[in-house]
């Protein structure tokens, strides 16, 4: 079962998202919060696994609230920023923070609930066009500004022509990493290289532990800034 955690200063919001996620057999909100400050003592005290976090609240604001809940290392709970504003200082500000998704609120049910199961199975939750302003922002960036602190690249790595790492990555994780760049899901990388899920999901953590990255939004990051992908 997913818990989660809803996050937003509109009460008719969060009931509106409390209808449609527990409605699912897998899924079932275990709390809701009207402001940040609650956000972070609701994240601790009820251990979600998701959290569906508003930006614009009182007392103290979605950002700072993902920091603090991420920066906790008693919580565990991936947060998905969701908000009426499509704007890149948003988007931006959530990820330096350590949100894992970004979902618009005129989104549909479906994307809440393929939102909500992504995040709880590990995967991170941005659609191909924020994918691409999130690489194309970071790309550009001087090492001091990304999101993780990242060493140069060094030599290509004979068994792959891509830059070393304390430990390289294999052929099939390179493999894997230029699909997660493409925003694809973990079904649809097993689809593209003929292995199951549960292998993706191997392969997957394997290139956050290599790559130091906490989620695949932040792996894609740090693959582009190094020339990976």
């Amino acid at each position: 079962m997913i818990r989660v955690l809803l996050v937003d200063d509109h009460a008719m919001l969060r009931a509106g998202f409390r209808t449609i996620l527990d409605s699912q057999p897998d899924i079932t909100v275990v709390g809701e919060a009207a402001t940040g400050a609650d956000a972070v003592a609701q994240a601790s005290a009820l251990q979600p696994d998701v959290i569906t976090m508003d930006v614009q609240m009182p007392d103290m604001d979605g950002i700072e609230a993902t920091r603090r809940i991420v920066a906790d290392p008693g919580v565990a709970a991936a947060i998905a920023i969701v908000t009426t504003f499509d704007r890149d200082d948003y988007l931006y500000q959530a990820l330096d923070a350590g949100a894992a998704g970004f979902l618009l609120k005129n989104a549909g049910p479906e994307d809440l609930l393929t939102a909500v199961r992504a995040l709880a199975a590990g995967d991170g939750m941005l659609s191909p066009e924020v994918t691409r302003r999130v690489l194309a922002r970071f790309a550009q960036a001087p090492a001091s500004a990304s999101p993780a602190a990242v060493p140069p690249a060094t030599a290509p790595a004979a068994s792959t022509g891509w830059p070393e790492l304390p430990e390289p990555l294999t052929e099939r994780e390179a493999e894997v990493l230029e699909l997660l760049a493409d925003a694809q899901s973990n079904a649809e990388i097993a689809g593209a290289l003929f292995i199951g899920e549960a292998t993706v999901k191997t392969h997957v953590s394997r290139i956050l532990q290599k790559l130091g990255a906490r989620d695949r939004v932040q792996a894609v990051v740090i693959a582009h800034r190094r020339g990976l992908a």
